[in-house]
């Protein structure tokens, strides 16, 4: 078994948190319903995030074209 104790110590703290998150990723990936439960996550917030780019853009053009009278609410 590999010893990173001394190699973690020298790390600042922002990278020490990286070590640390990579650590519960790999957690993570060792139990397959965790994993599973994660990989749903990851696609669904990928999904909504999508999705939401291009509310505002299309919000504004509805909001614009219902200003101008070419369409009504």
């Amino acid at each position: 078994m590999i010893r990173l104790s001394p190699k973690i110590r020298q790390l600042p703290e922002s990278l020490v948190q990286e070590v640390n998150d990579f650590i519960d990723f790999l957690l993570v990936r060792q139990d397959s319903t965790r994993w599973q439960l994660w990989i749903h996550f990851t696609d669904a917030l990928t999904l909504s995030e999508s999705g939401f780019a291009d509310y505002l853009p299309n919000l504004e053009d509805y909001e614009n074209r219902l200003a101008r009278g070419e369409i009504q609410w």
